[in-house]
């Protein structure tokens, strides 16, 4: 077989990766300061944004959210992971608390799945404040897996070279995977390059998703290996966080056996 025909007979899966900043709807400066008190008490407007959100990712088949709230007042003590699963028609959601404030806040990343994942690893990141995580899900043959990382990388340089460090230890080897969050850095900053090269992704393209309003840096990221086909990638032009969401079309080849 070709590599041309094991890509036509693979898989194709719609990636998507989004910082919600928790359902709170920042699309101007000042809002950082005005809306402050939304990261602490709970809102009416965050189902609305989440209902948004909903509508904007029911398409894709793997989601990768940071920024999301897993049960809290702030929340509603609603996990945004859960409901955002529940409205856009996500049978497989799974979440990984790394930052937990008790009734306060809980900051979390969340993934929402079109299919059921083989498993599905949660690994703290290196980093002198704790409240960074990783996780890890893997599809297709336990043999030859698509493994997924999404991940929310901390705000220090030298913490983000402990944490790519620690994400190319786990999945240097792999040869089938992507890599998607908002990582905090860009393509040409040497943390980010350090992970390419120890790893061999690489980033189709690179995109300003912030600030939202007038987007500047390029923060969030959807890294893949070499095996993966590219069919399409985008920023999408939405105003639901201070973010704007990549969406990536993707073709996994035959041989990962990835099966719903």
């Amino acid at each position: 077989m070709t590599r041309s025909q094991q890509y036509l007979s693979g898989t194709r899966l719609r990636l998507l990766s989004y910082n919600i900043q928790v359902g709170i709807k920042s699309n101007r400066p000042h809002h950082y300061l005005t809306r402050s008190w939304k990261h602490l008490l709970p809102h009416g407007e965050h189902f609305h944004t989440l209902d948004n959100i909903a509508r904007l990712i029911r398409d894709h088949d793997l989601i990768a959210l940071q920024e999301v709230d897993a049960g809290s007042l702030r929340s509603s003590f609603v996990n945004q992971t859960q409901y955002l699963a529940q409205r856009a028609g996500f049978e497989h959601w799974y979440h990984q608390t790394n930052r937990n404030i008790g009734h306060i806040a809980r900051h979390s990343n969340g993934l929402l799945s079109r299919y059921q994942a083989l498993a599905v690893y949660h690994h703290k990141l290196p980093g002198r404040m704790p409240g960074r995580g990783a996780m890890v899900a893997e599809y297709g043959d336990p043999d030859n897996p698509l493994t997924v990382v999404m991940l929310h990388l901390a705000l220090s340089r030298r913490a983000r070279m402990l944490q790519l460090n620690y994400v190319a230890d786990l999945i240097e080897h792999r040869e089938h995977a992507v890599v998607m969050g908002d990582l905090n850095c860009q393509p040409e900053d040497p943390e980010l390059q350090l992970l390419l090269e120890r790893t061999g992704l690489y980033a189709p393209a690179s995109f300003n998703t912030f600030p939202s309003w007038r987007p500047r840096r390029k923060l969030d990221h959807i890294l893949v290996s070499p095996s993966l086909m590219i069919e399409n990638v985008q920023v999408l032009d939405v105003d639901y966080s201070d973010h704007l969401p990549i969406s990536m079309d993707v073709v996994v080849p035959e041989a990962v056996r990835f099966v719903a």
